[in-house]
């Protein structure tokens, strides 16, 4: 029923009854049914309806109260002080209507400590004399959970503090590090057992294991963003300053914090961060605005839920529930059969979803998700999107489990699964949709890049006869093509021209075109460059392969092998007579500065593009991987860094660049000290 056919009354009650069974859920079974931003809507429009209607608030609304009733499995603690939540704000429009209610209780313009809104579990360490006493959950904000002998597993949580006083409440978050879920959700894999959802839910199944020695193999991490009750410290006015007192207590903060004046300061903090929300080692989803003088907070006290002197920006949601329809199979160009989710169209990421990857068939094994569920479905910038997995409380009785096909949906062949991989294929190269999906590669922008020639005119050519494999794109019959719906005179010109153009491309691109198993662009411009034309590459043996550096045997044995079937050797015959390129790419222009020195770079540089960095480091016969590792010759760091990328350097006392240094280091290839 929806909210036009109810009285306002019956609404507010619907709401209210849906809104604690998600807080229960949520907080006290860490079994969440609805993604948080549709949680977020369900308490927006209680709101709102208890604004309209006055007169139906009650104290026990879930606008008037935080979080839910503590679980019975800790012993509960009443907070010193009340742990209260945060009204939220989406745009600019709620920030300044934010500020509007404060000016009503304070005169001047305050300046605002804006902070990251780390996605984790909001917690109370309770320090007596330097010596950690107690550590508990929010709960329903006035009593939480003891959680002490799980917290006190959690390495960057110190149990003693020097110079402390008498007594120090501190409040923060904990959070479970991105390659820390990673890894657990690996290790989850190999023993087969179900994946955790996403970092805030493995770290609040971490944090509430009744054996402390599982929360310390979870890799859990604290940090601290807020003074409670402190009996024998310091005088502070600022809470930026109470900030800088934990962490010289030697509590961990945040280093990306920021004191700025004025709501388009905090807009603008609000926005670099919702560009740069997946920069670092854990996962954030807003920023916490808060006004930074101490004595105007109080002046503007709060509500019996929030602070008036607090709210969280919240940035677009990544994660939302929705119909899984069905479960269907795509055929790739190598036969590679891959399941994909068929879902009921849901709003997330910035754009509407329809299908989502499932991998392989151990993955929907292991996430047990099948037609008829209701699943999570994250898509995260521009990141394929994924369904995460199932809500199994709105299961429906009797949901069967879903069965790999045994036969390809294209043509009708077998699927075969080969021994030791986790992939299938169809195993007849002749299939349609093989044949479709290798050409659609060979005419990819990084391989033969062949504008106009998209995969609905890859498809209509190969149902009309017109391409049966790449090389018919050099021999099309323009006559036939030209009664085709579409296919005027400047259509057909632009198209003809596009692959003539494309006869010009050097040998790296070819060789990404061909699709080799293995083989990436990376690899492809250094075998092109190690060998300068295809015929010395057909006659080379995988030992010769395997001696260029950076191709290691795998690759190698690949590249030999394809070259080795007759028919592959017939294809390239096909496409050395309609006139393709087959040597280059040009021998590289820069000074190689950097042979053998392998450069990571994290953060942000002014300079330089991540991308454009990447191809410096490359030019100059240097490699760049995305991690650091005893191999690393240097981390050159930029603004707002990795900082699991910034630890390890560290551990392994690696030499750590500036943007200048590394415009040094690119130039001569010495590591400035």
């Amino acid at each position: 029923m929806s909210s036009q056919q109810v009285s306002p009354e019956d609404r507010i009650a619907e709401l209210r009854e849906q809104i604690r069974f998600h807080n229960k859920q949520y907080h006290e079974l860490d079994a969440p049914e609805i993604a948080d931003a549709e949680y977020d809507a369900l308490v927006r429009e209680l709101a709102s309806l208890e604004e309209l209607h006055p007169d139906l608030i009650i104290a026990d609304s879930p606008t008037q109260t935080v979080g839910s009733a503590p679980s019975e499995q800790f012993a509960p603690v009443t907070h010193l002080s009340p742990m209260m939540s945060l009204d939220n704000a989406t745009d600019l429009e709620e920030l300044q209507s934010w500020k509007e209610r404060m000016n009503r209780y304070i005169g001047s313009n305050p300046r605002f400590s804006c902070e990251l809104k780390l996605d984790g579990l909001a917690v109370s360490l309770l320090y007596r004399n330097g010596k950690l006493e107690r550590a508990a959950t929010r709960g329903n904000g006035v009593v939480g959970e003891d959680i002490t002998i799980n917290v006190r597993t959690i390495a960057n949580v110190p149990h003693q503090l020097a110079d402390a006083p008498e007594l120090l409440e501190v409040r923060g978050e904990i959070f479970m590090p991105v390659s820390s879920f990673e890894s657990l959700n690996k290790a989850q894999a190999e023993a087969g057992d179900r994946l955790f959802a996403n970092p805030r839910n493995a770290a609040a199944g971490s944090l509430r294991q009744k054996d402390p020695s599982v929360t310390a193999r979870r890799n859990l991490a604290f940090t601290a963003y807020q003074l409670g009750k402190v009996e024998g410290g310091p005088s502070l006015k600022l809470h930026s300053e109470g900030i800088d007192y934990l962490k010289k207590l030697g509590l961990p903060v945040s280093e990306h914090s920021r004191v700025v004046d004025g709501l388009e300061k905090v807009y603008e903090y609000c926005q670099n961060w919702q560009n740069k929300r997946h920069t670092n080692d854990f996962e954030i989803d807003g920023v916490v605005v808060k006004v930074d003088n101490l004595s105007q907070q109080l002046e503007l006290g709060a509500t019996s839920k929030a602070p008036r002197w607090a709210v969280a920006y919240k940035f677009p949601p990544e994660e939302r529930t929705t119909l899984l329809r069905d479960i269907m199979v795509s055929i790739g160009r190598s036969g590679k059969a891959t399941p994909f989710a068929v879902l009921e169209p849901v709003f997330v990421g910035g754009s509407t979803v329809r299908l989502a990857t499932l991998h392989n068939e151990d993955q929907v094994a292991l996430k047990d998700v099948r037609p008829g569920d209701t699943v999570f479905v994250r898509k995260a910038g521009d990141v394929i999107p994924e369904v995460v997995g199932p809500v199994m409380s709105l299961r429906p009785d009797g949901l069967p489990v879903w069965q790999f096909p045994s036969e390809c949906p294209a043509c009708g062949g077998l699927l075969e699964r080969r021994e030791g991989e986790s992939d299938t294929f169809c195993i007849n190269a002749s299939c349609p949709k093989q044949i479709e999906q290798r050409i659609v590669h060979f005419v990819g922008r990084s391989a033969m890049d062949i504008e106009h020639l998209g995969e609905r005119t890859i498809q209509l050519f190969i149902e009309t006869g017109l391409l049966k494999d790449a090389t018919d794109i050099y021999n099309l019959d323009w006559s036939r093509v030209s009664q085709l719906e579409g296919f005027g005179a400047t259509s057909i010109e632009n198209l003809r021209k596009a692959v003539e153009d494309s006869k010009t491309r050097s040998l790296d691109r070819l060789l990404v075109g061909l699709g080799i198993r293995h083989l990436g662009n990376t690899g492809s411009k250094l075998i092109a460059q190690a060998f300068g034309h295809m015929d010395r590459l057909m006659e080379a043996s995988s030992e010769e392969i395997a001696e260029v550096d950076g191709i290691g045997t795998v690759i190698a044995e690949s590249v030999w092998a394809f070259m080795q079937e007759e028919e592959n050797r017939a294809l390239l015959q096909r496409l050395r007579e309609a006139g393709l390129n087959f040597t280059g790419p040009p021998p590289p222009t820069e000074k190689q500065t950097l042979k053998g020195m392998s450069v990571v770079v994290t953060g942000t540089l002014e300079g330089f593009s991540r991308e454009g960095a990447t191809e410096a480091i490359k030019a100059r016969g240097g490699k760049a991987p995305g991690s650091v590792s005893g191999k690393t010759s240097c981390l050159v760091l930029g603004e707002s860094p990795g900082a699991a990328k910034l630890k390890k350097a560290e551990q392994l006392g690696l030499p750590i660049l500036n943007e200048a240094q590394f415009e040094e280091l690119l130039r001569t290839g010495e590591i400035p000290t």
